[in-house]
């Protein structure tokens, strides 16, 4: 046949649609006798609970925006009016609001594997890139779903990041012009970011699918971070891997589960349960979680770039920020080039793992300092945490390429396995 050879399925209703439609044997290839290295930990599992929440949230997204009213006279009032009126209201806005949180707790663990693992490099550097873009299009369609509510901390957030972009020369203006729909956050403002807000799960979803296609021609990596040498080093993903990834799927929608019924507001800011106030500023805007590193970033930029002891100024303080907070997620996109030592995982690289750790604790401070008034000493401690963020990635990722001397590794997945169970 023209599709190549088929195994026939015993199920007469599956082999009827699989004869016409291979879609069985596709899912069968990929997801059933996959072979899958069989020394996974589960921080893999991090990569499917991912898809599972991506999937969550646009179910739940696409029930709420069936009562959600985009203007901004009745944004507020419809949110509310779903909280209380409609059947299971307050579940589905609870669901989608923490899903949120948990979805990003699962992106931010998958990349810190990808990062301790190496998973980045060869052959995996398209596959890491797709990564950054899903990341990407995560925090803009999170940012727009922030602004929805139309609450005080909602809209002033809005304001805020979207007058960022004047920062920028030349084109700055016209780009927040065409952002907001008006020169300020306004009905047009609401509508936009609604629009984008339901259409951008969708993209994601796509990218998605690209990002695991791309993973099934490279394979996947492994915790020794060495190559699969035969079939002795690898198992089927099914069912060794389908039931790893739904014990941990399980543990993991505890917990998400647990925070929606238990603590629904746990991540919330109680300024999301007031109207938005043009007219009143908020004594302090910050927004979720998730951003607090990245505002940091910006915030850390005080100072103009220029020329010592003169008036001649090349990059304005608001503008730095702006460049340091995109760069902070753009040096992701080159971290494959950066890091360019012959070994991939931290396990062989001693000092690798120490700065790698180290980097780990500095991206947490910043999202503490990213939480407090830009004043005093977290002003100083944003500043420093900065400065080895891309310290880390501009200057030790390539020093250690050339000069770290890493331990011996395992001859293969199946001795370092067999090895570990004789212990």
């Amino acid at each position: 046949m023209a599709s190549g050879h088929r195994a026939p399925f015993e199920n007469p209703v599956i082999e009827w649609v699989d004869s016409r439609l291979p879609i069985f044997t596709i899912m069968n290839k990929e997801y059933g006798v996959f072979p899958t290295p069989k020394n996974f930990n589960y921080f893999w599992n991090f990569g499917a609970i991912a898809m599972v929440m991506l999937v969550t949230m646009i179910l739940t997204g696409i029930f709420l925006a069936m009562q959600y009213t985009p203007h901004q006279d009745h944004a507020f009032s419809s949110v509310e009016r779903i909280m209380r009126d409609v059947n299971w209201g307050w579940m589905l806005r609870y669901l989608h609001m923490n899903g949120a949180s948990f979805f990003f707790i699962a992106v931010y663990i998958h990349i810190f594997r990808g990062m301790y693992y190496g998973s980045y490099k060869k052959p995996r550097e398209l596959l890491w890139i797709l990564g950054v873009i899903i990341f990407l299009l995560m925090m803009a369609t999170a940012f727009m779903g922030y602004t929805l509510p139309w609450s005080q901390m909602g809209g002033w957030g809005a304001t805020v990041i979207s007058g960022l972009f004047t920062a920028i020369p030349l084109v700055g203006d016209s780009i927040h012009t065409l952002l907001l729909g008006g020169f300020t956050v306004d009905n047009p403002t609401l509508n936009r970011f609604f629009a984008l807000h339901y259409l951008l799960p969708f993209v994601i979803f796509a990218v998605v699918g690209i990002h695991v296609w791309a993973l099934h021609v490279t394979g996947s990596n492994n915790p020794l971070g060495i190559d699969v040498k035969g079939p002795q080093d690898t198992l089927p993903f099914h069912p060794y891997y389908t039931s790893k990834d739904t014990f941990g799927l399980g543990v993991f929608l505890l917990c998400y589960v647990g925070v929606t019924f238990f603590a629904p507001n746990l991540l919330a800011h109680p300024d999301h349960y007031i109207p938005f106030n043009p007219m009143q500023t908020p004594a302090h805007i910050v927004p979720e979680w998730y951003f607090l590193p990245f505002y940091a970033i910006l915030r850390a930029i005080t100072f103009d770039i220029g020329i010592p002891f003169t008036d001649i100024v090349f990059i304005e303080a608001k503008l730095g920020g702006v460049i340091a907070m995109f760069g902070a997620i753009a040096v992701l996109f080159v971290l494959p080039w950066l890091d360019s030592h012959p070994v991939r995982s931290a396990r062989f690289r001693p000092l690798y793992r120490k700065f790698l750790m180290l980097l780990v604790v500095s991206f947490l401070v910043l999202g503490y300092v990213g939480a407090q008034l830009p004043e005093g000493i977290w002003v100083i401690l944003g500043q420093i945490c900065t400065t080895y963020y891309f310290v880390f990635f501009l200057v030790i990722l390539p020093w250690l390429s050339r000069k770290e001397v890493a331990e011996d590794l395992p001859n293969s997945i199946n001795e370092a396995v067999l090895a570990k169970q004789s212990h």
